[in-house]
């Protein structure tokens, strides 16, 4: 179930509204408490010393008598304040000591008492006379009833109590009202979020009259919806690349196989109808097996089957493989430097192989190619350059893109179908490495790099060579000068 923001903050506000309410209620209650025993002891203390007054010039039986009725008149009827003299002459006693459990007990004769046959505490006051007269030595006690204070902290509690409840409920109400308002403007974003469709991808959320709280939400919001309109924009125009494709094989295969059912043929002719329609089956096999391999490689897949391999030695073999190639385009190879790495070697060949049949179909004859294996902080780059006319930055920018090819380059389109530069960054990706593309000085450089596994990290990488040419077919390898 999906909770409330409103809600969810308008309980937080009314909790923390409570949780004053009742620090502010207690430290008010104490104050109270504290000024109304202080006024206790004031009120007992004016008595006190009227009972005193009293008491000690009751020096005759007369006056005593007399006193004994002051004392009566005195005492209040709801027995809130009692008086109590004690001697050692029965005659000058009067009344009855309070008797009970001493709860506490401060200097100059003051005691709060709980009296032994129940009732409310008395706070009491006891002081000692010296004889005047025929009187002999007394001890008066002035005892007053802690009844008013209990009553008045018990109105003052419940009603603190209530206040801070219906305080608390109306925090809870206006916190809810007030979130709500606040929250506005989260409302408009997701009713301007709500109207994003695949047709209208240029929909963006209007980020100048939000708050700051939620400007990086919508600038984060947005910067994903440029990059889902990309990638959108990118499988429309692979799709439509992969029809464009397929549809010229397949027009092929249609249009030969129409022709060759127009009339009888020889057997010589349906053979060689059936070796072009094999050509166009596997050159569609080819495209359906990278588009593949370029799918799992956007899943996130990468490479298995790794092993520590001298990478000069994988490219050699790459060049041993495009030997024929090589001599029909009438170009040569030269291999700079080595590292050893950890890669997959069919994938980690097939990288090179691309890179180096690209340099080739955009040689002229009798021009070099060369291949640079140096390491690159926890990299190893493998560097493909040839001589060729200079591409522009924006196509440089593109050309590991898939089925992108410059214009240039469209003159062998049946041959390439574009995707072979894709795969070597999908490679690059599943090797956990990069990929690049520079042009200058009339020199082209493709460029891919692997990682180094971290027990290869601190190996030592294989100086390029500036000594021993190897010749093999259509390429010389410079690999000499290899360090430990």
């Amino acid at each position: 179930m999906n909770r409330s923001i409103a809600r969810r903050l308008a309980l937080m506000f009314a909790l923390v509204a409570l949780f004053v309410f009742t620090l502010v209620g207690t430290g008010l209650f104490l104050i109270l408490r504290t000024q109304l025993e202080h006024h206790l002891r004031e009120s007992l203390d004016d008595r006190t010393q009227i009972a005193r007054i009293i008491v000690f010039h009751a020096g005759t039986p007369e006056k005593w008598r007399m006193t004994r009725e002051k004392l009566t008149d005195m005492t209040p009827h709801d027995g809130s304040t009692v008086y109590s003299v004690s001697s050692a002459d029965p005659y000058f006693n009067y009344g009855k000591p309070v008797d009970g459990q001493v709860v506490k007990s401060w200097s100059g004769g003051y005691a709060r008492v709980s009296p032994a046959g129940g009732g409310q505490d008395m706070l009491t006051s006891t002081q000692t006379l010296p004889a005047y007269g025929t009187r002999p030595p007394v001890q008066l006690q002035v005892a007053s009833s802690y009844s008013p204070n209990v009553r008045t902290m018990r109105v003052f509690g419940s009603a603190l109590a209530a206040l801070s409840a219906l305080g608390s409920l109306a925090v809870l109400l206006l916190s809810y009202s007030v979130t709500r308002l606040g929250l506005a403007p989260l409302t408009r974003l997701t009713r301007d979020a709500s109207v994003v469709s695949p047709n209208n991808r240029s929909q963006r959320l209007n980020t100048a009259s939000l708050p700051l709280e939620l400007n990086d939400l919508a600038n984060s919001f947005n910067g994903a919806l440029e990059r889902l309109d990309g990638a959108y924009g990118r499988l429309e125009s692979f799709n439509a690349d992969v029809a464009h494709e397929l549809r010229t094989p397949v027009t092929i295969l249609i249009g030969q196989t129409e022709v060759a059912l127009t009339r009888n043929r020889s057997v010589e002719d349906l053979r060689h109808t059936l070796q072009s329609n094999l050509e166009e089956f596997e050159r569609m096999r080819a495209i359906i097996n990278d588009m593949l391999f370029l799918a799992r490689a956007d899943q996130g897949e990468r490479a298995t089957g790794l092993i520590e391999v001298s990478l000069a030695a994988e490219v050699a073999h790459t060049l041993e493989f495009l030997e024929i190639p090589l001599e029909e385009a009438r170009v040569h190879a030269k291999l700079h430097g080595d590292a050893r790495a950890r890669v997959n070697r069919s994938l980690f060949g097939r990288a090179c192989a691309n890179l180096l049949m690209n340099a080739i179909q955009h040689c002229e004859p009798g021009a070099g190619i060369s291949v640079t294996i140096v390491r690159d902080g926890d990299h190893v780059r493998v560097a493909v350059a040839n001589p060729g006319e200079p591409i522009a930055p924006d196509v440089l920018e593109h050309l590991f893109d898939r089925f992108y090819r410059a214009e240039v380059s469209r003159t062998n389109s049946r041959e390439n179908h574009g995707l072979g530069l894709a795969i070597v960054k999908a490679i690059a990706e599943m090797h956990r490495g990069t990929v690049s593309a520079h042009s200058e000085r009339g020199i082209n450089t493709f460029a891919f790099s692997v990682a180094l596994s971290q027990i290869d990290s601190g190996a030592q990488t294989m100086r390029p060579s500036a000594g021993v040419t190897v010749e093999a077919g259509g390429y010389s390898s410079l690999a000499k000068g290899k360090s430990a």
